[in-house]
């Protein structure tokens, strides 16, 4: 849950998504998106954030039921805009 600083307002961020293995299993890939949407409004104060389409894909890898643990994001801050790009 860390976060790094970077240069030219990008941070990274660790997103925990562990709590979703409570959600029924056929949700877990839809609930995980909502937390990592969630989680990025909550720690950048901003409501108009665009997620990258990598990220979803990382998500459903493995099917709607068995999301990953936890993702690494980059967050690059574009005026009023927050983009948020999967980390490799």
């Amino acid at each position: 849950m860390g976060e790094e600083i970077g240069v030219g307002g990008e941070r990274i961020y660790t997103i925990p998504l562990r709590k979703v293995k409570k959600a029924p299993r056929w949700k877990r890939s839809n609930r995980a998106m909502t937390v990592i949407l969630e989680y990025l409004m909550q720690h950048t104060k901003s409501e108009d954030i665009i997620i990258d389409a990598a990220i979803n894909e990382k998500v459903w890898e493995r099917g709607s039921q068995k999301p990953p643990s936890k993702i690494r994001v980059r967050i690059k801050e574009e005026e009023d805009i927050i983009r948020a790009e999967l980390v490799e």
